[in-house]
């Protein structure tokens, strides 16, 4: 009766029924893992973001395949911002980042082909690619004193059933920057094997690493066609707006067809709700101090991990940006054990293999909690570590 694309795995693993029974019983827990910055005290207020929705006109309806021109200049404006000059006709609105990956892979992709993915990478990815009957298949970050795209084995990958890369710049949750001879030799390897380039650029104004500057945005690569997706929901810590965007470049003819075809798709579903492209152009322009006051928490955060660090057998990953940070932890267990052992002392971290870490042993914490909440759930963590 059922598709099997959606006969997921649904039991629990030992970790998330470990913390739903410590929320049941009403113990305390410090959760290291909040990443939803309306639960961190980092979004717009109301008062700011009602003001933003009711200069919305919304009593009319004027449907957009690609989104309304005011929400896609509003998209543009924010890319000049980063000193890259987008075609507000390369420019289609979706609901989120999400929709975007799968308006791609509707773009790109017949069930049982590839796209390649880096490892580390957010668990998200794999359900949407199953629901597009997609295969998902990793590509190496490789760690040393940070984080580098082994461009060898990704080139080894691909196969004649690959249709495109994605990467994600800032990784999530490695931190790092897609790097620009990097994004060079993607883009030449995408261009000469006809593939799509898809990346995603959520995180990228989220450096907070003093040292360099932040890489330029890929919505000004025209190689290969190139999907550069972002959204509201970390530029402007406005997840519950569900406004993503996807820039479509590349050589001419290929980018054109792309485009005509992605018109399509979008006025099939025709997501993205009138109020909050009217708005648009109001909840860009919040994104200057909440994304100050994000860096600071995040900077703030990582100072009290670092010293508190200082005092284990445990280390973080080099980094430069994005809301998490790695942990490496002594490998005398496993890193859901660990995981678990701290969940028994009050405090959830992520173990890394959610996130398809490259070894044992690291663990991930979200850099936006309260600061009292986060060091306190660091001091439980040192105390479970002094044990090792």
């Amino acid at each position: 009766m059922f598709s099997p694309r959606t006969n997921w795995r649904r039991n629990p693993n030992r970790l998330s029924e470990a913390f739903a029974t410590r929320r049941a019983e009403g113990l305390d827990t410090i959760d290291l893992t909040e990443s939803n910055p309306t639960r961190c005290g980092l979004s717009p207020d109301s008062i700011t973001l009602n003001a933003a929705l009711s200069r919305a006109s919304i009593d009319s309806y004027d449907p957009q395949p690609r989104g309304a021109l005011l929400a896609r200049n509003a998209v543009r404006a924010y890319y000049s911002d980063h000193g890259v000059d987008v075609d507000v006709q390369k420019i289609v609105l979706t609901a989120s980042t999400s929709e975007g990956y799968a308006f791609a892979f509707q773009l790109l992709a017949q069930p049982g082909d590839e796209v390649l993915v880096s490892r580390p990478s957010y668990p998200l990815l794999d359900y949407l690619a199953k629901l597009h009957d997609i295969v998902l298949t990793s590509y190496p970050l490789v760690y040393d004193h940070g984080w580098a795209i082994d461009i060898e084995t990704l080139q080894a990958s691909i196969t004649p059933r690959t249709r495109a890369i994605i990467t994600v710049s800032p990784n999530n949750p490695a931190g790092s920057y897609l790097l620009e001879e990097e994004r060079r030799r993607i883009a030449q390897i995408a261009a000469e094997r006809r593939l799509a380039l898809i990346v995603d650029e959520v995180f990228l104004d989220y450096r907070w690493c003093r040292t360099g500057k932040t890489p330029a945005s890929t919505a000004a690569e025209e190689s290969c066609l190139t999907l550069t997706l972002s959204g509201l929901s970390k530029i402007a810590a406005l997840p519950q707006m569900k406004l993503g965007w996807m820039v479509v470049t590349g050589p001419q003819a290929i980018r054109d067809e792309a485009l005509a075809r992605l018109e399509v798709i979008g006025d099939t579903y025709l997501s993205v709700n009138t109020p909050v492209q009217l708005a648009a152009p109001a909840l860009l322009q919040l994104r200057h101090s909440v994304q100050c006051n994000i860096l600071n928490r995040i900077r703030g955060n990582l100072n009290r991990l670092d010293e508190i660090l200082s005092r284990t057998a445990c280390d973080r990953l080099e980094a430069q940006a994005g809301w998490y940070a790695l942990l490496r932890v002594p490998r005398t267990r496993g890193d859901e054990q660990w995981a678990l052992d701290l969940l028994a002392e009050g405090v959830h971290v992520h173990p890394g293999y959610l996130f398809d870490a490259p070894q044992e042993g690291l663990l991930v914490v979200s850099l936006l909690p309260r600061p009292e909440t986060f060091r306190e759930g660091l001091e439980r963590l040192l105390a479970v570590c002094s044990t090792a």
